[in-house]
């Protein structure tokens, strides 16, 4: 009895042995695949629920919001779990967690909240994430914590037992990867419908491999190390809360940034879809960096590195670049180095891992509380996207304050930076900065990066030179600016060349319509509109052959459109921003629809695909679809099944013209793909102003126009400026399919333009 209870007990060993052994390995193979897991299914579901709210970067901020939220729940779950002290009680819950959680799936967009409020879409798309894919996000992201923690109980005793966060690198690995591989991939290759029943049997596979994790867990570890190992072990250091809100603000802080600095390159700098992506991407890298055991980038250099790029932000802050790339770049490795430095500064600050799972919870708590404060708080106290430069100022904090006063040299050089700024602002001329102004501007950055270990005194020098940046810029005369959930929208006025003043309306950098005030040209069609553009044409076309026409519009604008409607005229906007209804109808921002019409004009809010389906059959002499000029493009209007709806509302004889303009994406052949998948005809038409041209009187156009047969193009195709639309073997675009990685490819082999 004694031999076999030894031969058992040796086997028990052996088997312990080996399967701690196996553990490394499959403890990191579980948090990398949770993690892929999490970040596929984020641009999947915004994808899905992309047909309902349009392809606004505040849809892509707000639902990282809701997955900051998701994670923290998970992280709370995770560190709750961790006072129960049997492992066994443990795994055995979070698998019956796990599979409940599965209970939603396949993947789908939950229609229980109905349509979106045109008033409150964060909220509808906060509830709609949270019933489709809420569940089964938050039980994976408790992986990453559970398992680690299991992981260093586990490997009690062993060398690498003491520092289980290096498997939040292969989280954050497993993260990236996923988040990349989206639109270079996946999107590309797999239909949506594919995708979700994909994703949904990995999110089954995973449930198998957690099953096996634990199984290691509560077999491998030593049952004697059971009372120092756990989540009670007396001898683990007691945290302050004073450390705690340390933790929370450096978790804050990057979070808040990465959505800022989204929001900022959207609006001021370029709103190519693709650069939504490389924030987040940055932002895993730096968890990456920050929790290797030899980390790529040393903190050192990371705070050496931060203080030069963050003070070149401040800069363009004010006095904005020509270039675009080194704009970009410039703000892209300043959010990065200062996430880096924080992340690393929390890092540093990690507790023993007894105190582990109290720890992620916390830093996430700062992650929803910085993605919370953009996304949320932000559009209604910020006209502007103010929140990126305020939170990248503070986060100057987390760099070292150094020992002591500071020295005389280092006073002298806090004097001279804070002079230079004055005396810069002293000396400015209206006409433009003059070299003595750009030399004593360039000194206070200088002493800024000199100063560099003394936070206060380097944020002191920032927040000088971002004033004195802002001061010195030409001043743009604004008369208006508003912001809502789907960005910031202002009029400017400018002196145009023979137009004399003239209100512009961009969104963020993309131009949505201009309206002279020289009372002889008020009416006049600018931009995009003009006469001699394919929108022009095809309007006066469609009015020359009846004496009546019924014209819908998708995308409001200024309104612009408005003024080519005569007395027996009718035109119906379908608009999503209440804020561009709002500046369009309003007299005293344009008068295009209020002034300059003769026709009868109304509008519906909403997404267009669902306020267009409401719309009778045959009803259009002419439908304009004008969604794409800016570069959030809303990919759910350009697919076979949106083309099927459009012709549907177009009368027999009647046309749609599609306006495709865009400075990073190639539309035209994927819209002549769907033109002739839906059963349809298509001309298309790049227009390229004669020389000389004044650039708001006439502006370069693409465009396509589509009507159910060849016989409703015929007064076209005698024009030579019109070609047969060719699709060049693009495939066909539906609503589960779209490549807008293939339309940036190919937008870079072809510049717009060009």
């Amino acid at each position: 009895m004694t031999d076999a209870a030894t031969r058992a007990s040796a086997n028990g060993e052996d088997g312990a042995i080996q399967a701690s052994r196996l553990a490394p390995g499959l403890f990191a193979g579980a948090v990398f695949a949770s993690a892929a897991l999490v970040f596929l299914v984020e641009p999947m579901i915004a994808k899905l629920v992309l047909p309902t709210l349009g392809g606004s970067p505040a849809v892509w901020n707000t639902s990282l919001a809701f997955f900051q939220a998701a994670l923290l729940v998970g992280y709370a779950y995770a560190h709750l779990l961790q006072r129960i002290a049997s492992l066994r009680r443990q795994a055995l819950i979070h698998g019956a967690v796990l599979i409940a959680a599965a209970l939603v799936l396949p993947l789908r967009v939950s229609h229980a909240l109905g349509e979106p409020g045109a008033l409150a879409p964060a909220i509808w798309l906060v509830g709609v994430l949270a019933l489709s894919v809420g569940a089964p996000f938050a039980a994976l992201s408790a992986t990453a914590p559970l398992v680690q923690a299991w992981y260093a109980r586990v490997r009690h005793g062993e060398a690498d037992a003491a520092n289980p966060y290096v498997l939040y690198a292969a989280s954050n690995l497993g993260s990236l990867l996923a988040l990349l591989a989206y639109p270079v991939i996946v999107e590309p290759v797999l239909r949506l419908g594919t995708q979700t029943l994909t994703w949904s049997l990995g999110y089954g596979v995973f449930i198998l491999l957690m099953a096996v994790v634990a199984r290691i867990a509560w077999t491998a570890r030593d049952p004697s190390i059971a009372a120092t190992a756990g989540p009670g072990h007396a001898g683990a250091a007691r945290t302050t809360w004073r450390e705690r809100l340390i933790w929370i603000a450096l978790a804050a802080a990057p979070s808040s940034l990465m959505l800022g600095v989204t929001s900022h390159i959207s609006t001021d700098i370029a709103s190519a879809p693709f650069l939504w992506v490389a924030p987040l991407a940055l932002y895993l890298l730096t968890f990456i960096i920050a929790f290797q055991t030899r980390p790529l980038i040393s903190p050192r250099h990371a705070l050496m590195f931060q203080a030069a790029a963050v003070l070149g932000c401040f800069i363009t802050f004010g006095l904005s670049m020509s270039v675009f790339l080194l704009q970009l770049g410039l703000h892209l490795s300043g959010f990065f180095l200062t996430a880096l430095v924080c992340h690393q500064a929390l890092a540093a600050r990690r507790p023993e891992p007894t105190r582990l799972t109290e720890f992620y919870l916390l830093m996430s708590l700062g992650g929803v509380i910085g993605g919370g404060f953009n996304a949320f708080i932000a559009p209604l106290i910020f006209n502007n996207v103010v929140e990126y430069p305020l939170v990248l100022m503070l986060a100057c904090l987390a760099r070292p304050w150094g020992r002591g006063a500071l020295s005389g040299r280092q006073i002298a050089m806090l004097i001279a930076g804070l002079t230079a700024a004055g005396a810069a602002l002293a000396l400015n001329a209206p006409q433009g900065l003059s070299l003595p102004v750009k030399l004593l501007l360039a000194v206070t950055p200088v002493m800024a990066f000199q100063l560099r270990d003394r936070a206060w005194a380097f944020l002191a020098l920032s927040l000088a030179l971002a004033f004195t940046a802002q001061m010195l810029a030409p001043q743009p005369d604004v008369l208006k600016t508003e912001r809502g959930f789907f960005g910031v929208l202002r009029i400017t006025r400018i002196n145009a060349p023979g137009l004399g003043p003239t209100r512009i309306l961009a969104h963020g950098t993309t131009l949505h319509g201009a309206q002279t005030e020289d009372p002889a040209q008020l009416c006049r069609p600018l931009v995009y509109y003009a006469p001699t553009t394919p929108i022009g044409q095809v309007f006066r076309s469609v009015q020359a052959r009846k004496p009546a026409i019924r014209v819908g519009a998708i995308g409001m604008g200024a309104g612009t459109v408005a003024a080519y409607t005569r007395a027996g005229d009718s035109l119906r906007f379908f608009e999503i921003d209440p804020l561009v209804v709002g500046m369009a109808t309003n007299p005293t921002d344009f008068t295009y629809i209020k002034g300059c019409a003769k026709g009868r004009i109304d509008w519906v809010l909403g997404d267009a695909r669902l306020t267009l389906a409401r719309e009778p059959v045959n009803q259009f002499d002419l439908l304009l679809v004008d969604a794409f000029s800016s570069d959030s493009v809303p990919a759910h209007l350009l697919t076979v099944e949106a083309m099927r709806g459009y012709l549907s509302k177009i009368k027999p004889d009647g046309v749609i013209i599609m306006h495709l303009s865009n400075r990073n994406l190639e539309l035209m052949a994927p819209v002549a793909a769907i033109a002739q998948a839906a059963g349809g005809a298509a001309l298309r038409q790049h227009y390229a102003p004669p020389p000389g041209a004044v650039q708001l009187i006439d502006t370069a156009e693409d465009a396509v126009i589509v009507a159910r047969n060849a016989t409703a193009l015929a007064p076209y195709r005698g024009d030579r400026r019109w070609t047969p639309a060719l699709s060049h073997g693009v495939r066909v675009w539906t609503d589960d399919y779209t490549n807008l990685f293939g339309a940036l490819v190919r937008r870079l082999r072809q510049p717009y333009g060009g």
